[in-house]
């Protein structure tokens, strides 16, 4: 190797090791190593002189230690270190300049203006005709991940390659004829990966339909079920509403008379009882089946907030047409408020449907040994006061 190259690559090494960031794991020496290599693949089948060799090596070890600065025009900063570097080393001028427009030349859209800029444009992209490709990708990836150049899906990623190849092309005869075939291969490749991947893309859709589906479904039948029950509940609140009020009706209307005459003093205390124990569950299932009554009013803050859950009517009962319409297009608009507002519309209802049914046991409970209590009482007045009569 030439004296003044081998003393820049030396140079290279230790102010990469010195100066850039780990977040490279993509533009880092490896990368400089590897261009540097395929720049005296392409310097093998062509007939240069020993001077422009050491100028497009140089350009080689130089291009990249921009990185080091500033990722951003990082082909400027890697002028400035080249140049400083050559004329610390009292390198030609004539030929640093030549250097510093190869390196000028490896800029993304920067057309090249001679075979030397050629070979240093083609030898920068020869990782797309690597058999390792894949990975070389990957590792451009994370550093773009880690660096702040953007998070990729693997569909996006996929399709940035595509465009990259796409749009890509080797300058010399020879980087086509040593590279071309491979770089279509891993061209095909990545085609392939793409179909994959929208393919599974796909698929993942269909199943997050179907996942969607699933949840209506179970809201549905969930809110339904609800709905019966808190039916069933009201229907057996009426049953004891109807059956006590008759039972009230009755003593009023034939047991209570009969109390001036003295035969039928024993039936004071059981019809007493009786009539107690009908009006107190009476009161509770009035009480089971009573509405709660809500503000009905909510704010945009509310519903900015997800506070207000605008499914149910008694939150929304007092609103405006216009501002309910803007809540519930909020609502329909976002899938996890939406979901969240079907949650607590059958949370809140499961609430009452325990309200209802403790105060429904404590009713059936109350008329039962009523009843009970009652037959006793009448059996014992029948047996103590009529006798004694």
């Amino acid at each position: 190797m030439n004296k003044v190259v081998q003393n820049a690559s030396q140079y290279v090494l230790e102010y990469l090791n010195n100066h850039l960031n780990t977040s490279f794991i993509y533009h880092n020496y490896k990368h400089t190593h590897y261009v540097v290599s395929k720049i005296e693949e392409l310097l093998q089948s062509i007939d240069f002189t020993t001077e422009e060799k050491e100028i497009i090596l140089l350009a080689g070890w130089f291009h990249d230690m921009g990185y080091t600065v500033n990722k951003a025009k990082h082909e400027d900063h890697s002028m400035a270190i080249a140049k400083k570097y050559l004329e610390a080393q009292n390198y030609d001028a004539a030929k640093t300049a030549q250097v510093l427009a190869c390196i000028n030349a490896t800029k993304l859209g920067e057309k090249p203006s001679n075979l030397l800029e050629e070979i240093i444009s083609d030898a920068d992209f020869a990782h797309l005709a690597d058999t390792n490709y894949k990975n070389i990708s990957e590792n451009l990836r994370l550093e773009f991940a880690n660096t702040d150049c953007g998070m990729y899906s693997n569909e996006e990623w996929l399709e940035e390659n595509i465009k990259v190849f796409t749009n890509h092309k080797y300058y010399t005869k020879e980087a086509n004829l040593k590279w071309s075939s491979v770089k279509n291969e891993n061209l095909k490749a990545l085609h392939k990966q793409l179909k994959k991947q929208v393919k599974k893309a796909k698929s993942k859709t269909n199943s997050d339909n179907r996942s969607e589906r699933s949840v209506d479904t179970l809201f549905r039948v969930t809110l339904k079920n609800h709905i019966t029950l808190s039916d069933i509940a009201d229907t057996k609140a009426n049953i004891l509403l109807s059956v006590n009020a008759i039972i009230i009706s009755i003593a009023l209307s034939n047991l209570i008379p009969k109390f001036d005459n003295p035969k039928n003093a024993f039936l004071i205390y059981p019809t007493i009882i009786f009539v107690v124990f009908s009006v107190v569950a009476i009161i509770l299932s009035v009480i089971a089946t009573r509405p709660s009554i809500t503000s009905g009013k909510f704010t945009k803050e509310d519903v900015a907030n997800k506070k207000v859950n605008l499914l149910f009517f008694g939150n929304f009962h007092k609103m405006t047409l216009p501002d309910f319409e803007e809540g519930i297009t909020q609502v329909m608009n976002d899938k996890d408020y939406l979901y969240g507002s079907m949650t607590k519309d059958l949370y809140f209802l499961g609430k009452v449907l325990d309200r209802k049914y403790r105060i429904l046991r404590w009713t059936y409970s109350i008329f039962m040994i009523g009843i009970i209590v009652s037959v006793i009482a009448f059996a014992v007045s029948y047996k103590y006061l009529c006798v004694v009569v």
